[in-house]
């Protein structure tokens, strides 16, 4: 039995937190700095967390290999598996022509790339966010602003920035449901605190990409839609957040603000002109199609939300997960002992693998693509080719999800992820601003709102109470300020670069293009939270 020891260096916080966090630094540095690929930099972030596990904290070398090799099984599914599902839906409809119809239809509702950006960016990724979640949204709506004629940049970049606001509530809202199974609190409590700490941002965030886009010129020439989908997004988030819970926050936020941008399209058109950089609008040819092969065009997406809403329902979650296999991890499964802050009394630390093969989110967006290959007359032939080519476009993609993975779970098994969140609760009156920062950190490293919710919300809860601040509000910060780090986290630049087709050389560039506005959006939510913290 190994203990976890979270002050291994002179029992100093300050110099543990530094070592603790080198691996973050190493993997900065190659994909910032340096400019290597992602899998490069995750690889590398990896290595560098073996030697910290290992050489710092003393945990026992099978203990850490054991635990990457969990964070790697857990980075290839399920969320692996969920990307390569999706990107093979987007293909199926680009091999067979259909993703042209696709386009022309949202390119008929307005060829205005600001509106093209907010309907599909925004909006429909914030419906594919709720809908499903774990890299989806991006995965799909940067494929689909690339058809329309975005360049591969921008339509990554874009994506990645939209896919802030609906995070929290994503994959039928499971980050708040974890959240409270993981820390005990109530579930709309905590449901309600996220919805206020993120409707305020998400106000704003169709206006903040029009002006990452243009300028405040570009947005003033479209304001009354950015507008009208912030406040319908934020206002529908808010409600069905406070009053009804987080499984369907996303999905009717969404819906509202399509409803709301399709509304306002019908009465106004923006005045002025707008060119974006890289623009391939000029060779595209919009055509008209009838109803009956629109319908056909969109079955498959049409097909992943249905499926997807009867895998997250309760009643179908229920049956499905009636043939989970729960995989107790070799070598690492009640192995390590973890203690205060974290836990009020020693703990054994479990380590279930979880095979939900057929309740998974993937496998809805699997069985859509299978029944959406079968309605446009694909052959089993060309579908198996297809499926090839995919694995090989997302290769490198998976490679950086299972390296990444494997880093969040070996950090947070040896301790050395706790070590970095008590240097956070070390400041004191400043920790609601602070807290956040812990949920985007938490988010950077996993990728996911869940994962950060699990890894840190119980520390959020300890630390909370310690300093007197309300435990609920702080649990929420944690989830909230976390969906600011999905736009620079490597597995989401991973699924942007595959699915626009962008050169892996260019992911460091990308990550360089978010992670200014990261920072930013994840400062002014703790300043927020701060606000919250000491008025409320």
């Amino acid at each position: 039995m190994w203990e976890q020891n979270y002050l291994p260096v002179a029992d100093s916080l300050l110099i543990s937190a530094l070592l603790a966090a080198v691996p973050i630094f190493v993997l900065l540095t190659m994909i910032g700095i340096l400019r290597k690929p992602a899998w490069i930099a995750a690889v590398s972030g990896l290595g560098a967390g073996l030697v910290v596990a290992i050489g710092v904290y003393g945990m026992p070398t099978n203990l850490a290999l054991s635990a990457v090799t969990y964070g790697a099984a857990q980075g290839l599914f399920p969320i692996g598996w969920i990307v390569y599902w999706a990107i093979v839906l987007y293909r199926l409809t680009l091999e067979t022509g259909k993703f042209e119809i696709i386009k022309d239809s949202i390119g008929g509702l307005t060829s205005d790339r600001r509106l093209q950006a907010m309907l599909i960016a925004f909006a429909f990724g914030a419906f594919i966010e709720g809908a499903s979640g774990f890299g989806t949204p991006v995965a799909v709506a940067a494929a689909m602003l690339a058809g329309l004629g975005f360049s591969p940049f921008f339509a990554a970049g874009i994506c990645l920035l939209a896919n802030t606001a609906p995070v929290a509530f994503g994959s039928i809202g499971i980050p708040v449901i974890t959240l409270a199974r993981i820390t005990g609190l109530d579930e709309l409590e905590l449901s309600a605190w996220v919805g206020r700490l993120c409707a305020p941002i998400s106000v704003f965030i169709p206006a903040y990409l029009i002006l990452v886009m243009g300028g405040p010129k570009a947005l003033k020439g479209v304001l009354p839609a950015a507008v009208v989908c912030g406040l319908c997004f934020a206002g529908t988030q808010f409600l069905v957040s406070n009053f009804i819970g987080p499984q369907l926050t996303d999905i009717m936020a969404a819906l509202a603000a399509i409803l709301g941008l399709v509304a306002l399209f019908k009465v106004w058109k923006p005045a002025d002109t707008f060119v974006m950089a890289g623009d391939t609008q000029g060779t595209l040819v919009l055509q008209k199609h009838g109803f009956q092969p629109t319908l056909l065009a969109w079955s498959p997406y049409l097909l992943l939300v249905m499926f997807v809403l009867v895998w997250g329902s309760p009643w179908g979650k229920s049956i499905l997960d009636q043939v989970n296999v729960i995989v107790p991890w070799p070598g690492l499964h009640n192995l390590i002992m973890q203690g205060a802050p974290v836990v009020a009394t020693p703990t054994l630390y479990a380590a279930n693998y979880t095979v939900n093969w057929l309740s998974a989110a993937g496998s809805a967006c699997a069985l859509a693509g299978m029944v959406a290959a079968i309605i446009l007359g694909v052959s089993l032939k060309t579908y198996v080719i297809l499926l090839g080519k995919v694995f090989k476009q997302m290769s490198f993609s998976l490679l950086t999800i299972a390296s990444v993975l494997g880093l969040a779970l070996l950090m947070n098994y040896s301790g050395s992820i706790v070590t970095m969140g008590l240097a956070f609760a070390a400041t004191g009156s400043l920790f609601p601003f602070f807290s956040a920062l812990l949920g985007w950190l938490g988010v950077f490293l996993t990728g996911s709102d869940t994962s950060a919710n699990a890894l840190f919300g119980n520390l959020q809860v300890v630390t909370a109470n310690q300093l007197g601040f309300d435990p609920v509000m702080m649990a929420a910060a944690n989830s909230a300020g976390g969906v600011m780090g999905k736009m620079i986290s490597l597995q989401s630049l991973a699924v942007a670069v595959a699915a626009t087709g962008m050169a892996r050389s260019q992911e460091g560039e990308l990550m360089r293009f978010t992670f200014k506005h990261s920072i930013f959006l994840a400062s002014v939510l703790g300043v927020l939270s701060m606000i919250y913290a000491y008025s409320v």
